[in-house]
C-alpha cells in the first residue's frame, strides 16, 4: 500500500520530513531535478563583456586610406635667403638676394594587424538552438582587440617595432614641474590652483616659444593621469566657490588668451610615464599638421572558408596601422612630477 504523507500546518512540509535548505546532489541531478530548477531560472540575455576603455580617437587625428603600404612619409622644407635677412635690406644693395629651399622626407613605419577566427560547425548549429551566435561573440572580441591595439599604438607605440607614441616620444623635450610654495612637493594634490595654473602656462609658453611663436602652434590639448584629473575635476577652488580647479584652469590659461580652445583630459597612459615612475603631463597641438596616426587599411574581414580537417569555418581579419607621426617636436612638451 502506498504511504500517504500529510502536511504539517505549522511547518508546511510533509510529516516525517525534516526542514532543510534546498540543495541538489548528484542523485537529484541525475533524477531530473536539475531540469525543474533551470525552468525557474530567469536568464538575462545581456552578455557581460570585459571592462575596458579607449580614448585614441579623442587625442589624435586618424588618417584612413592608402592600402597595403609598408611606410608613410612626410615632406619637410626649410627656407634660407642668401646673405641673411639683415644684409643689404632697404634698397641699399649691390646684389639681389636669392631664396633657397631644402627638402627632405621623414619615413614612418606601417605594420599589419591580423587575427583569425575559427568556429566549429557543431558550435554554429548549437547557436541556432541557444539563440546566441558564437560568430558574433568572436567578432565583437576581435573589434575590441583592434580598439585596444590602436590605443596602445597611439600612446605608447609598439616596442617590438621600435616605435613610440604620444606619451613617450624620445624627441620630445622633457621637464619637471616646479615645486609648491613650501618647496616640499611637485604633486598637484599639494599645490594651490594658482600653482597648478602656473605649471600649465609654463608648458604652453615653452612649447610655443620652441615653435618660434607660430600662432598655429599654441597648444590646444593636455593629457594628464586619471587620479590628477579626478582631483582637479572634483575639488573646488575654495570653500565658498562653485568653480572647480579644472574649470578655473580652462578659463584662465594662456592658450585661451591666444584664441585656442584648450582641452584637458584624463589619460591612463600618463600614469607612471614620467621619469622615475612619476606622472606625466603631455602638452601638444591636436591637429593633423602636428600629430597624426595613419590607418591605411581599416579592420576588415577579408576571407572565410570551410576547413574539413577541423570541421570549422575559418575567417581572417586584417588591418594596416601606421606609427604615430609627431611631425613637429617643438610644440609638444612633457612635464613630469605632477
Amino acid at each position: 500500500m502506498k504511504k500517504v504523507y500529510t502536511l504539517d500546518g505549522a511547518a508546511g512540509i510533509p510529516r516525517g520530513f525534516a526542514a532543510r535548505p534546498m540543495t541538489m546532489d548528484v542523485a537529484a541531478i541525475s533524477g531530473g531535478n536539475a531540469f525543474l530548477v533551470s525552468e525557474l531560472e530567469k536568464l538575462d540575455p545581456t552578455l557581460l563583456e570585459p571592462l575596458t576603455s579607449s580614448t585614441y580617437a579623442r587625442d589624435i587625428p586618424i588618417e584612413s586610406g592608402g592600402g597595403w603600404v609598408e611606410t608613410t612619409s612626410v615632406m619637410n622644407v626649410d627656407y634660407a635667403v642668401s646673405g641673411g635677412q639683415a644684409d643689404a635690406v632697404g634698397g641699399v644693395q649691390n646684389n639681389v638676394r636669392l631664396i633657397q629651399a631644402n627638402l627632405d622626407k621623414d619615413l614612418f613605419k606601417v605594420y599589419p594587424y591580423e587575427v583569425a577566427m575559427q568556429i566549429k560547425f557543431v558550435d554554429m548549429e548549437r547557436g541556432k538552438v541557444t539563440g546566441r551566435s558564437l560568430e558574433q561573440i568572436y567578432d565583437d572580441g576581435i573589434r575590441l582587440d583592434w580598439d585596444k591595439y590602436l590605443d596602445i599604438n597611439t600612446y605608447k607605440g609598439q616596442a617590438a617595432y621600435g616605435t613610440y607614441g604620444l606619451v613617450n616620444h624620445p624627441g620630445v623635450t622633457v621637464g619637471a614641474v616646479a615645486q609648491n610654495a613650501g618647496g616640499t612637493s611637485t604633486l598637484w594634490k599639494n599645490k594651490t590652483q594658482d600653482e597648478i595654473l602656473y605649471d600649465i602656462n609654463q608648458e604652453i609658453t615653452a612649447a610655443w616659444a620652441a615653435a618660434q611663436y607660430d600662432q598655429s602652434a599654441v597648444a590646444n590639448h593636455i593629457l594628464i593621469d586619471t587620479p590628477n584629473y579626478a582631483y582637479i575635476a572634483s575639488t573646488k577652488v575654495s570653500g565658498q566657490a562653485d568653480k572647480t580647479i579644472l574649470t578655473f584652469l580652462l578659463d584662465n590659461n594662456i592658450a585661451k588668451e591666444k584664441g585656442s580652445n584648450l582641452f584637458i583630459g584624463d589619460c591612463r597612459w600618463c600614469l607612471g610615464a614620467g621619469s622615475g615612475g612619476t606622472n606625466r603631463m603631455v602638452t601638444y597641438v591636436n591637429a593633423k599638421r602636428f600629430v597624426n596616426m595613419p590607418v591605411p587599411v581599416s579592420l576588415s574581414r577579408v576571407m572565410t572558408q570551410p576547413n574539413v580537417n577541423t570541421a570549422s569555418y575559418d575567417s581572417l581579419y586584417v588591418g594596416n596601422v601606421g606609427q604615430v607621426q609627431v611631425r613637429y617636436t617643438q610644440p609638444i612638451r612633457y612635464a613630469d612630477g605632477i
